[in-house]
């Protein structure tokens, strides 16, 4: 059963009038960048050491205007504050994907909230090892030559390319001529970048070339 106004009145001491002030002064209006938001004090003073913290406890030091309905005005950018403030109510960080880990430390060293700040930091130290650390991919080519035409291939080798095995595939010729002795050179690149179908392809058939050539 839903109690009466005296009721209420005799069980907290306060009239019905009060206790409606109290309940509505729990909730907060923010207007950041020309966007509103509406939050309850406790969520926005989750941290003691943060600009949001010291909005609600009306700091004589923190100058802060209020538009026509009453919101505190942020000059600050409203789709990063969405995060910040769900980060507030729930203790996750949550970024969709137009923005950046970057754009949310901005604003949460803006805000002074310490432990997202620690959060993000961590979560951009964690993406770049992540990024030094890919694995390099190789792409190997395999080139056929005369014994003639061996040294300076090789030599004249550029654009990453580096010499990987050597295998013999014997003479154009049965007449037992060494310089007509022809060759297969194996060649390797690194590759960084996600390699297509036909360097993939080109890299299977010369570790065949190479398994080949280990047990001539």
């Amino acid at each position: 059963m839903a109690e009466s106004p005296d009721e209420i009145s005799s069980h907290d001491g306060q009239s019905p009038e009060q206790t409606f002030n109290h309940r509505s002064s729990m909730w907060v209006r923010l207007n950041v960048g020309g966007t509103c938001f509406l939050t309850t004090r406790q969520t926005l003073c989750r941290d003691p050491k943060s600009f949001l913290f010291r909005l609600c406890q009306t700091d004589p030091y923190l100058d802060s205007d209020k538009d026509e309905s009453g919101a505190y005005l942020i000059d600050r950018d409203p789709m990063y504050f969405g995060p910040v403030l769900n980060y507030l109510r729930h203790g996750k960080l949550v970024l969709n994907k137009n923005l950046t880990e970057e754009g949310a430390l901005e604003e949460a060293e803006f805000y002074n909230i310490i432990s997202l700040i620690k959060l993000i930091k961590d979560k951009i130290s964690e993406r770049d090892a992540k990024a030094t650390h890919t694995p390099v991919k190789h792409v190997y080519r395999v080139l056929q030559c005369q014994e003639e035409e061996l040294t300076q291939m090789v030599s004249t080798m550029s654009d990453g390319w580096k010499f990987e095995q050597l295998v013999s595939i014997g003479s154009s010729y049965n007449y037992g001529n060494d310089d007509q002795a022809e060759f297969l050179c194996v060649v390797s690149k690194e590759l960084h970048n996600q390699s297509s179908c036909a360097n993939i392809q080109h890299s299977e058939k010369a570790k065949i070339l190479q398994e080949r050539g280990s047990r001539i």
